[in-house]
């Protein structure tokens, strides 16, 4: 999922404090489910900035609404309503629903509430950890499901390095050493033999180095 975190409040505040009228706007997807922008999050957001005191004047007016994927055009332009006075939205969405909203709204201001993070996965309750960088051009086959380009600090392909101590990243001692997580999970496999094998250069062509990337899938084209 994709892991997002709030803005401080501060930021938030001298964004929004040039609006009368504020729409809230939570995602019930991704980052409701990590607990920074969901309906709670956005209430709970609406409740700190309805403060008078924060304002050289009065409060504004602020609405709260929760859309289930702010990142689904189609859906935002059939079922998201803006009240007629609306003059900014603040959104608790990832950086693709802000701009989506952005693109919709397209005479708002669109604000946003939350710094994306990254694609993570719960490890424990309340503890979210970056799995993933969408670098386009997956090794997990190769490395038994542990991403060394997200989870080793010098995104090694053929590691660890010579500063890994006792399973440990020579970063930060409380990190575990994500190769040292690749090779126990190739043993558990039975796989390995497969780590002595040289993992060529990596193709990037896939990742950031020409703009921003697209996936299509034609409109007729069946689901399996």
């Amino acid at each position: 999922m994709i892991v997002g975190k709030m803005k401080p409040f501060d930021e938030i505040l001298s964004s929004v404090k040039a609006f009368k009228n504020i729409l809230i706007v939570g995602c019930g997807s991704c980052v409701s489910v990590c607990l920074t922008g969901g309906d709670r999050e956005a209430k709970a957001l609406a409740r700190e900035l309805s403060n008078p005191d924060l304002f050289d004047q009065s409060a504004p007016t602020l609405r709260v609404e929760t859309f289930q994927r702010q990142c689904e055009r189609d859906l935002v332009k059939e079922y998201l309503k803006i009240p007629a006075d609306t003059d900014a939205i603040l959104s608790l969405a990832c950086g693709a629903g802000v701009q989506t909203l952005s693109a919709v709204f397209e005479k708002l201001p669109v604000i946003p509430a939350l710094n994306t993070s990254f694609l993570g996965a719960l490890d424990e309750p309340g503890t979210w950890r970056e799995k993933c960088v969408g670098c386009g051009d997956c090794v997990l086959t190769s490395t038994g499901g542990i991403c060394p380009i997200a989870r080793c600090a010098k995104r090694i392909l053929n590691g660890p390095c010579g500063g890994s101590s006792k399973g440990k990243c020579e970063i930060n001692p409380d990190l575990d050493c994500a190769w040292q997580l690749i090779i126990d999970r190739l043993k558990v496999l039975g796989r390995i033999d497969e780590y002595e094998r040289i993992m060529p250069l990596k193709d990037w062509s896939a990742d950031r180095g020409r703009g921003p990337r697209l996936s299509q899938k034609a409109a007729n084209e069946p689901f399996e």
